[in-house]
């Protein structure tokens, strides 16, 4: 299984309510739909474990593939490149790890 692991802060003045409420009803449904998607989480950062610092992400999502040539053919469809730019409107320089599981 595959893990993408993708942080990011929103773009100055985006209002987080309004990314909230888009990432509920646009992102979450339509990610998990995806053929090979088995999960798709979008997480809002609340600190640091242990410290009083401001974290360096405000946001992360967690997606799980289980195949990862039928999810990348969904990801290049036209209607997910418009929902990636409309998560691109929100995002500010979001990273995306693609990870593998040790066990």
């Amino acid at each position: 299984m595959t893990t993408i692991v993708v942080l990011f802060n929103l773009l100055p003045d985006t209002d987080p309510l309004t990314y909230e409420n888009w990432a509920k009803t646009v992102d979450i449904p339509n990610v998990r739909r995806l053929p090979g998607c088995s999960d798709f989480r979008v997480l809002k950062v609340s600190g640091l474990l242990g410290l009083d610092e401001a974290p360096p992400y405000a946001y992360s999502e967690i997606i799980e593939v289980e195949d990862m040539e039928p999810f990348s053919e969904a990801v290049g469809s036209e209607a997910m490149q418009a929902v990636a730019a409309q998560f691109q409107a929100f995002a500010k320089d979001p990273v995306f790890m693609v990870s593998e599981s040790l066990d």
